[in-house]
């Protein structure tokens, strides 16, 4: 018969170990884009931008993990900066489609490069094999917490 189970030690929990892997990474971004005047949400919006123009302000809140409200700011600062260009929707006149302008492209490749640095070097113990497998375990790990936010054991009936 086994007694009470040991709890885990903290070093050992991955919550833990992802959430110093990430603030170690957040800490490292944001000092590096704050040398280009950016902000990681900033940052953030500039990406998606590049991957998807047209996105409206709802999804880029969502893809820079901020809220709308707070993407409102953002986006009026990245006018001002020029970086970014707003219009009206063709068919819905609520909704402002926002690009990238030629400056908000060169800040972006700036920043991007800074940002790729720092992966690189968090990544650089790592062989290719290693890497694919550190991507592939963390989306298998996002999916399955994306399955059943609210179950709160796997295997809970």
């Amino acid at each position: 018969m086994s007694g009470p189970r040991r709890a885990q030690s903290t070093a050992d929990r991955p919550g833990y170990l992802i959430k110093l892997a990430q603030a170690a990474l957040h800490a490292q971004m944001a000092r590096a884009l704050h040398e280009h005047g950016v902000t990681l949400a900033q940052f953030a919006v500039l990406t998606a931008l590049a991957e998807e123009p047209g996105l409206s302000n709802a999804e880029l809140a969502r893809r820079a993990f901020i809220t709308p409200q707070s993407m409102n700011e953002n986006l009026r600062e990245l006018e001002q900066r020029a970086w970014i260009s707003r219009s009206h929707h063709p068919t819905h006149g609520r909704i402002r489609q926002t690009a990238l302008t030629d400056q908000g492209r060169a800040i972006l490749q700036a920043c991007d490069a800074a940002v790729t640095a720092i992966e690189q070097r968090m990544l650089a113990e790592l062989d290719p094999d290693q890497r694919h497998q550190l991507a592939a375990a963390l989306r298998t790990c996002i999916a399955a917490l994306a399955l059943n936010p609210t179950q709160p054991e796997a295997g809970r009936k």
